[in-house]
């Protein structure tokens, strides 16, 4: 089975389908820490979590903004699945950009998610949200790829 023509169209299908993100962010040793976030996005261009300031990836994302994230489902058979790649900046939303955040945030989430209202992660909250504006995409290829392949699982870019 090959991958489709339009590997845009099978990043966005990816982004799409789940609703967990492995965030991956550097502690101060410069180690890297993955976390696995609930995340909604905006575009294509900017995903979004809740968390505790307080939290060790939080606490990393303040100290240094550059995130790596992989959008994938772990549910998938050996040879089925499919990954997308995503370079990132993050940061917390300040809270005077909230209301329009939130709203962007929490427009297309799942039925069972909650939806914040601004005042709920503004101030001193116990939960702020996050925002990762997108810097770079790419897709996973395997190995055997009879369109892409080379022999060994690489990375395409993309632009969902």
């Amino acid at each position: 089975m090959s991958l489709p023509d339009d590997l845009d169209a099978l990043a966005r299908s990816v982004i799409d389908a789940n609703r967990y993100m492995t965030l991956g962010t550097t502690d101060p040793d410069q180690r890297p820490r993955v976390s696995p976030v609930y995340f909604s996005h905006a575009a294509y261009r900017r995903f979004y979590w809740v968390s505790s300031p307080s939290a060790h990836h939080s606490r990393n994302v303040t100290e240094r903004p550059a995130v790596a994230i992989v959008i994938f489902d772990s549910t998938a058979e050996v040879g089925a699945g499919h990954a997308v790649y995503v370079d990132a900046t993050a940061l917390i939303v300040p809270d005077e950009e909230l209301p329009r955040r939130c709203a962007e945030a929490f427009a297309g989430i799942g039925p069972d998610a909650t939806a914040f209202a601004p005042e709920e992660l503004s101030g001193d909250a116990d939960l702020r949200l996050y925002c990762a504006k997108a810097t770079g995409f790419e897709i996973h290829v395997p190995g055997r790829d009879p369109r892409y392949g080379s022999g060994v699982d690489t990375r395409r870019p993309v632009s969902p």
